[in-house]
């Protein structure tokens, strides 16, 4: 799996509007390959009880990665029945 660490920076400033809604400029929105009905996931991280940063990523991606990522544990899990059975 690519690491898109590489380069972490500000893409934009956004407002949240009185819906609590936030628009995402169309040059990030291009640059991210996000199109209309795109299904987005956000994932937090807290410090001390308040979340303090937020990751937008397309769904389809984080699925991937958890798949990727769960995939070999799976498969120990499996085995280990399969010794014990």
């Amino acid at each position: 799996m690519n690491s898109c660490s590489e380069t972490v920076k500000v893409e934009a400033i956004v407002t949240i509007d009185s819906k609590g809604q936030i628009i995402l400029p169309k040059d990030l929105r291009e640059k991210a390959s996000f199109k209309p009905n795109d299904k987005l996931a956000v994932a937090a991280c807290e410090k001390n009880g308040e979340i303090c940063c937020l990751l937008v990523m397309k769904a389809e991606k984080l699925e991937t990665a958890v798949s990727e990522a769960l995939r070999p544990i799976l498969q120990s899990i499996v085995m280990q029945e399969e010794k014990t059975t």
